[in-house]
């Protein structure tokens, strides 16, 4: 359903299981980071009616995704540590096209958050399978879901905004590159990507 080119290495969730601070405090963060890109992408494309109506709601999800993520760790007597390099992200937004248009920008920003939204989504199904406590793999399933939807709208609005076929072509060049990042970086069990 993803479409991503490369699974996540199954042995992650036992290296995030031992940690869960450390998961968790960076799942924090992502989601933090998340309505952080929804508030850029409307503050810069204000005229993007679509997108705009869209989005809003989005950042209050990914706001109260990441009030959830505190709770938890809250209840499990654990506390929030610091923000950390995100290496993947960092490795994506390299192979982001330059320069071009306004219009051009927005096509790429739209196709990176729907591939960040892909791989939290396949990373959170992982965890909501595969963790040993019932709570926390319920608590998963759930951010599986939206990531789900998430991914869907935002590869929804390139093709509101760009042809198909255009879309199509660069996702799958992003989606080439994507599995390579991913071959490529430290299998950690303290980050989410």
């Amino acid at each position: 359903m993803l479409g991503l080119k490369l699974p996540t290495d199954p042995r992650w969730v036992n290296m995030a299981e031992m940690d869960l601070a450390e998961i968790l405090t960076d799942h924090a963060y992502c989601e933090q980071k998340a309505a952080t890109s929804c508030i850029s992408l409307i503050q810069g494309y204000p005229d993007k009616i679509v997108m705009v109506k869209e989005l809003a709601p989005i950042v209050t999800e990914e706001w109260g995704h990441f009030r959830l993520v505190l709770l938890e760790l809250e209840r499990r007597g654990l506390k929030l540590g610091y923000q950390r390099k995100d290496g993947y992200v960092n490795e994506l937004l390299k192979f982001e096209k330059k320069g071009g248009t306004r219009e051009d920008r927005l096509l790429e920003r739209l196709l990176i958050c729907a591939l960040i939204e892909a791989r939290s989504c396949e990373r959170f199904r992982l965890l909501s399978l595969n963790l040993q406590e019932e709570d926390l793999k319920e608590f998963y399933h759930k951010f599986m879901v939206s990531e789900a939807g998430h991914y869907r709208l935002f590869l929804d609005l390139a093709k509101t905004y760009f042809s198909e076929e255009r879309v199509k072509s660069r996702w799958q060049e992003y989606l080439e590159r994507e599995a390579e990042i991913i071959a490529t970086l430290e299998l950690r069990g303290d980050r989410m990507h």
